[in-house]
């Protein structure tokens, strides 16, 4: 697993261009781009004879594996997955691993802030306010402004 570089990474999610291997879907816009068709098996092990298609490491899947489960169990921020997937007392993928992740986690990040707002209500009888608060904080659960907004606004939906 390689190293940040001293990055803390507490930016990089926010990045959404990925140094990593391309996304199934990504892939698929390649090869309609260049005429070609993902449609079935056959059609993809031709492609391999013509097109090569990096394959995406174990790591990065593993990676991406974590963080689908942290949004749809813990319902976690993006900025909140990729800190506990690069995280040494975390997942300990690398800084790559965790980016390609994020990029390719189908996750609702307003959702996701939405479930954890309802819960600060309804465990912590916690004011809106201090709910958006916990939402933002760098030491919360790290959602953007945009996402505290939107779950302090639908909370009694």
């Amino acid at each position: 697993m390689g190293g940040t570089s001293g990055d803390t990474g507490s930016q990089s999610a926010q990045n959404t261009t990925s140094q990593g291997p391309k996304s199934e879907a990504e892939n698929d816009q390649a090869a309609t781009d260049n005429g070609q068709s993902n449609a079935g098996a056959d059609t993809k092990t031709e492609q391999n004879d013509t097109q090569q298609t990096p394959q995406v490491p174990a790591d990065y899947q593993s990676a991406l594996r974590q963080a689908k489960s942290y949004s749809d169990t813990m319902h976690m921020s993006k900025q909140g997955i990729y800190d506990q997937l690069t995280s040494e007392y975390g997942g300990k993928f690398s800084a790559e691993a965790a980016q390609y992740a994020i990029d390719n986690v189908k996750a609702d990040w307003n959702a996701n802030a939405l479930a954890k707002a309802k819960s600060y209500q309804e465990t912590m009888a916690m004011s809106p306010e201090a709910i958006r608060d916990q939402l933002t904080s760098e030491y919360g659960d790290k959602f953007t402004a945009e996402e505290a907004d939107y779950a302090v606004q639908h909370l009694n939906d």
